[in-house]
């Protein structure tokens, strides 16, 4: 069973990039497909991109052309490159690990393993 801890959250200015890392132990890393999603104060978790095993993605329209996800299999770590910055992206960011199911849904349900989350703040 995978355990998941993410980190790089900090306060940016509109325009301006972070990069989230997602350390995973416990498990064999490189047999899940894993995503980066968020949740806003008031709102459901949407999913922002995911990653296969065979670095297949997907993303979410709103972060397309600004957000990367990528992953290193061999340092077991999920990395989400954000940049151009928006208020609006403005949330706690969760890691998700999946299996045997949708690796391309952006769907939480479609993701068995969670980590704690970072927070993210976008000033305007």
């Amino acid at each position: 069973q995978v355990q998941l801890v993410e980190s790089g959250g900090g306060s940016v200015q509109a325009g301006g990039s972070l990069r989230l890392s997602c350390a995973a132990s416990g498990g064999t890393y490189s047999a899940y497909y894993m995503g980066w999603f968020r949740q806003a104060p008031g709102k459901e978790r949407e999913g922002v991109a995911t990653i296969a095993s065979d670095r297949s993605t997907t993303y979410a329209d709103s972060v397309k052309g600004r957000f990367t996800i990528s992953r290193d299999n061999a340092k077991n770590t999920l990395y989400l490159e954000m940049n151009s910055l928006k208020p609006e992206d403005t949330a706690m960011y969760y890691c998700a690990a999946g299996r045997f199911r949708k690796w391309w849904s952006l769907v939480p349900t479609d993701f068995g393993y969670w980590g704690q989350g970072t927070q993210v703040t976008v000033s305007s």
